[in-house]
Formats: structure tokens, C-alpha cells, sequence
């Protein structure tokens, strides 16, 4: 059976951290309050309410590897048998739109997104690719398969940036890893994601640094706050100097326990609550219970959310790893995380975002498998004002190139921040003073605003 905790790089996610990454780009929350406190951040609870934009989350689910565009979004049913491959297209809530037979739930939804099929870059690898759309700049210099690189702000980092702490709560999740372009780089470490691990599909999932831990009861916790409390009133304690570290510890505290006493922030978290016909519908498996986990998480106001899914490099066998059991948990988790969302009334208030590094080949290659291809992919959008129903661009008739209303990642970018109330066209300053674009002359997708 084919590892999907590797991609054609050969890399997974313990050699990441052992390369030192993922303390730098994946921390606890209690990591992120800390240093967001050393930083001189706005202390929990701060409104950002009035901000532009700030009601919009964003759940972005990455397709690590890169999907094939023919087997999901954009069938090529009229292109020779080398091109087309194995599957039919089919029908879909759409009239006149067909997606490929792989996905037949999304297809029964497509009333509720659209999909963007023309997309395209040039980078075939998966670090330079990786990290054109996780934070819609290119690499400024070529950059091998399994490199873990983050030389522009992801955009979850940006959104915590701009956004903060909103009730305790974290502005940037990702599940149950980080993408190796998912980082802040110069934005600085108290904007790297908060990372829930873990299978929540599993009866003994608990998300760290938000539950007290399992050796101490509630009583016993408020004993120890109690005594922390008195401490606190003494004499010693009683003129404070603002740059005092204990003052900056105490606020960090103070952070730290709002979200473990924040009533909505544990019902969030606590993925149990949730009625199992819902779970079911979802599907139980680690991947679509952290979708249902992440549209728990913005319904309480976290703002960006990363779903993190690979195994998505099918150099080999692409047909046979179609028909199992990979792409039906996608399949039926996506669609049901769209239909939940608008049922409870969070699609006009959610962006939510499907997509990979790239397509994959035409042809289908000497090993029944497809290869890297970035002149053609195709990205699926839903909520946050974007249209219903719709497809945006094209392919041409064999799905090489994008050929229609053809867009860069600079532009996917550029929309998915405006969607988001952040300006695209402000500039950055690094730790050294040095001016840098968020997005490099990146347009619109107007097709998506409506």
C-alpha cells in the first residue's frame, strides 16, 4: 500500500520537524500566547469587530501533492483514451456542468461553488509550487521537490497578522500539520499556526493547550488560580513596572486560562459534542472529522483554518488510487462540510478553498500514473459572496493549458484576501526595514464577486 505521508519528495512530517521547522512554523497555543506577549500583541479578548472584512473566516483545505484536474473538476470526455483516462464524466446540480464520476457528492452540491478551472503557473516542483499558492508569491529562485520553504507570509499567517487573538481564541489553525509554505517567515513566530494533531475521529481526542490536563479536576484548578490570585495581591506585586516580565507573564496566563474557562471555546473544541448523525455525515475518518472540526472553529470566530490532506502525488497507478478510499473520504467530507455550513447560515460569513500545488499531465504516463503539471489546475471556491453554481475559465479541448478568463496565483491570492477584508495591494516591511509587496500586481477574479 503507497505511504500517503509522502510525496514523490520523499519527505514526511517527521523529517520536517526534525529539520527544525516545525517549532518555527507549527506551535502549541500556549507557544503563540507567549510570544505574541514577548511581541507587545493585543492581549485576548481585544475587538477587532470593527474591522473590514474581519466577520469573513476562511477554511482552506490543501490537497498536498497535486489532484488531477482531469479525475476531479474538469473531465476531458471528448480527448483520446491517453489523455482522458479511465473514468466517465458525469452530471452535476448544474445544468451543462460535468465533473468526473470520482466525485459524485460534490457533484450533487455544485449548486453551492464554484470551481475555477484556469488557474495556472509554471513551477512543476512541489516546495516552489507548494509556496506559489499557499502565499501567492513565487520562489525567488528555483526550488527542489523536497524543500521545506517559506520566503513570503502564508496567507494564515497574514490573517493572524492582521486579525489577532479574537476571544482567546487563535486567529490561524492547521490540521494536523503544516503545510512547508505555511509559515509567517518575517511576520514572526506568534503568527506561525496553533496545530491540533491527533485523529479526532478517535475517542480519546483531546486538543492540547486548551483542556485542563487529565490529573487535575476542576476544583483542583481553582485552588491553584486561587492561590496564584493571592500571590498576586502581595506586597511585592503591588507597583508593577510596565516593562516588568512578570506583568508580560501575567498577561500571557491570563490568556492562556481565558481559553481553557471560555465556555464557547471548549464546546468548539470538543469535537464529542457533536451529534453523530452529523459525524456520520461527514464521514468517520481522521480527514473529514477535522473538516467538521474546522467548521466548529470558525463558527466561534477562528479565522483561518488549514486542513491539511496528502497523498496527492499519483505518479503510478492514479486509476487505481481513484477508485479507493482517499478520494471518496474527500468526496463525501467536502460535500458535507458545504451543505453544513450553508445549513447553518456560516456560508456567507465562511471562504472556503480546495486545491493543490498544481494538475497533473495530459498523458496519462508508462506507469498508469499522471505527473506534475502547473499549466492547468483547478481550485474550488465556496461562501464569502462567491457565486453559486458557477464555473470560472477553462481548459482547452485536452485540459493542457488554461485557455479562458487564465489567472496566476498573484490573482487567486489578490481574491481570496479581498474576500477576506485585507488590502492585496498593501506592503510589508521585514525585520530589517525592507518593503515587500503582500501580492505582486495581482487582479482580481471578478467572476467571483458578485
Amino acid at each position: 500500500m503507497r505511504d500517503l505521508r509522502f510525496n514523490c519528495a520523499g519527505m514526511r512530517r517527521r523529517d520536517f520537524l526534525q529539520l527544525g521547522l516545525g517549532g518555527a512554523l507549527g506551535l502549541g497555543f500556549s507557544d503563540l500566547l507567549r510570544l505574541r506577549a514577548g511581541a507587545g500583541e493585543v492581549p485576548a479578548g481585544a475587538s477587532t469587530a470593527g474591522r473590514k472584512g474581519s466577520n469573513v473566516n476562511c477554511i482552506l483545505v490543501w490537497l498536498d501533492g497535486g489532484p488531477s484536474h482531469y479525475e476531479t473538476f474538469d473531465p476531458k470526455p471528448d480527448a483520446p483514451a491517453e489523455i482522458r483516462g479511465e473514468f466517465k464524466d458525469i452530471a452535476t446540480a448544474v445544468p451543462g456542468v460535468r465533473f468526473s464520476e470520482c466525485v459524485p457528492k460534490l457533484a450533487e452540491v455544485a449548486d453551492k461553488f464554484t470551481v475555477v478551472r484556469s488557474i495556472h503557473h509554471k513551477d512543476p516542483n512541489h516546495g516552489g509550487g507548494n509556496h506559489y499558492l499557499m502565499t501567492g508569491m513565487p520562489t525567488p529562485a528555483p526550488v527542489a521537490c523536497g524543500a521545506f520553504v517559506t520566503f513570503h507570509p502564508s496567507f494564515g499567517s497574514m490573517v493572524s497578522y492582521e486579525r489577532g487573538l479574537h476571544n482567546g481564541l487563535p486567529a490561524y489553525v492547521s490540521m494536523p500539520q503544516v503545510s512547508r509554505s505555511g509559515g509567517p517567515n518575517f511576520l514572526g513566530g506568534q503568527h506561525a499556526p496553533f496545530v491540533i494533531d491527533g485523529n479526532p475521529d478517535s475517542k480519546g481526542f483531546r486538543v492540547r493547550d486548551v483542556t485542563l490536563p487529565a490529573d487535575i479536576d476542576e476544583a483542583r484548578a481553582k485552588g491553584r488560580l486561587e492561590l496564584r490570585q493571592a500571590l498576586d495581591r502581595m506586597d511585592r506585586h503591588a507597583d508593577k513596572l510596565a516593562d516588568d516580565p512578570a506583568v508580560t507573564f501575567d498577561d500571557f496566563f491570563a490568556q492562556g486560562l481565558e481559553l481553557v474557562r471560555s465556555p464557547a471555546a471548549q464546546e468548539a473544541f470538543d469535537i464529542h459534542r457533536e451529534p453523530e448523525p452529523v459525524r456520520d455525515a461527514y464521514g468517520r475518518n481522521d480527514f473529514a472529522q477535522r473538516l467538521l472540526l474546522a467548521r466548529r472553529l470558525v463558527s466561534v470566530g477562528v479565522s483561518f483554518v488549514t486542513v491539511y490532506y496528502g497523498g496527492w502525488d499519483h505518479h503510478t497507478k492514479i486509476f487505481e488510487a481513484y477508485r479507493g478510499n482517499h478520494l471518496k473520504r474527500f468526496d463525501q467530507g467536502m460535500a458535507a462540510l458545504i451543505k453544513d455550513l450553508d445549513e447553518h447560515g456560516l456560508l456567507d460569513t465562511t471562504l472556503v478553498v480546495v486545491l493543490g500545488e498544481f494538475g497533473r499531465t495530459p498523458k496519462v504516463n508508462k506507469d498508469a500514473g499522471r505527473d506534475h503539471w502547473p499549466g492547468a489546475m483547478s481550485v474550488l471556491m465556496a461562501g464569502a459572496g462567491v457565486p453559486r453554481g458557477h464555473v470560472v475559465g477553462a481548459t482547452d479541448p485536452k485540459g493542457y493549458y488554461a485557455s479562458d478568463a487564465v489567472y496566476k496565483p498573484e490573482d487567486f491570492a489578490a481574491t481570496l484576501y479581498t474576500k477576506l477584508g485585507i488590502d492585496p495591494n498593501q506592503t510589508l516591511h521585514t525585520s530589517t526595514g525592507r518593503p515587500i509587496p503582500l501580492v505582486n500586481q495581482g487582479r482580481l477574479i471578478r467572476e467571483l464577486f458578485v
